[in-house]
């Protein structure tokens, strides 16, 4: 019984240590092993697509256990930025699965990505709070998800009214990116605990996606053949990325932050962006310098997954056992 009793206040303490922003664990691992992948380091990203899958798997699981335990604070995360992050976890994951040939697990996803952006998007927008902060912009990581999963499945089914359609979510995540960043708190850049990373993120997923529309735009003969506009759209979007790079990196070296924080997969995932959007741009626009940078960065980006992960690791063990607090920072919005 005393065994008993005590997996039992184990497994509480792990649902109470969920925090809505999740996901961005499954969006950091995801995206990096996207950019691996579009390295050729295919055996590596694998491995991450696998963690990725698992980490997906057990939230699916743990997310309405904890909402059944307490209710009200369910509701209340769902209210908030970083739920999103289930969104954009959802679609990153299916962008990899369909980059391996699983498009009916891509598909899946996308539906899944589109339900869950749909009903949060409401209760987000309404008890949206201003100043903005990092967390705030995952409004534009999960609608641009939306795109790069999009335009992904239209360029491996050779489907074009999917093409036209992943348009929107690119449109209108840019416009939430305008919306949020002219709200933002600057002091976030020397004060948050990772999610300021998002100001870059964001924009590099924007990136992306235009990059990932002007591929599948080339490979079905349509919107232009992915020239002109669309690939000048692409390049725009990384220059305007990178104009972020230098300034979070001096950031993070004058006030470094180095304890563990849910908030870090916030700066795993824009730093994995980098690398992934430079790939796709620097092989749509024949810019060889973007992919140079591509293939540094990425080790760059994986070097940083690793430390969070086993940070995380770390401290899931310290819950288990009762040694950490039960419940993960959630971020102010």
């Amino acid at each position: 019984m005393p065994s008993g009793r005590a997996a039992a206040g184990a497994f509480h303490r792990v649902l109470d240590s969920v925090p809505p922003a999740a996901g961005a664990e499954v969006m950091g691992t995801g995206i990096v092993s996207i950019a691996l992948s579009l390295d050729g380091l295919e055996t590596i990203s694998r491995i991450l697509l696998v963690i990725a899958a698992l980490m997906w798997v057990t939230l699916a699981i743990l997310v309405p256990l904890r909402a059944r335990r307490d209710r009200a604070r369910f509701l209340g995360d769902m209210r908030t930025p970083p739920a999103l992050t289930s969104v954009a976890g959802t679609a990153v994951l299916g962008t990899r699965l369909t980059l391996l040939g699983w498009t009916w697990a891509g598909i899946a996803a996308l539906v899944i990505a589109v339900i869950l952006w749909a009903v949060l998007l409401w209760p987000v927008l309404t008890h949206w709070k201003t100043p903005t902060v990092g967390t705030s912009l995952v409004l534009t990581v999960s609608t641009e998800s939306l795109a790069v999963l999009a335009a992904t499945l239209a360029a491996s089914e050779h489907v074009d009214w999917l093409l036209v359609t992943a348009l929107t979510p690119l449109g209108l995540g840019l416009c939430f990116y305008v919306f949020v960043i002219s709200r933002f708190d600057m002091r976030q850049i020397g004060v948050g605990r990772g999610d300021h990373w998002i100001t870059g993120g964001a924009l590099a997923i924007s990136t992306l996606a235009a990059g990932k529309i002007t591929a599948a735009a080339k490979a079905l003969a349509t919107l232009g053949h992915g020239s002109g506009a669309l690939k000048d759209l692409s390049v725009g979007l990384w220059v305007l990325t990178m104009l972020w790079l230098p300034v979070l990196v001096l950031a993070e070296a004058l006030r470094p932050r180095l304890r563990y924080d849910v908030r870090r997969w916030s700066t795993v995932f824009p730093v994995g962006m980098y690398a992934a959007c430079s790939f796709v741009v620097g092989s749509e626009a024949q810019i060889g310098a973007i992919t140079r940078f591509a293939r540094v960065w990425v080790w760059i980006a994986l070097a940083l997954w690793a430390v969070v992960f086993v940070a995380m690791l770390a401290r899931a063990t310290g819950v288990i056992l009762g040694s950490a607090a039960p419940r993960a920072p959630t971020p102010t919005t």
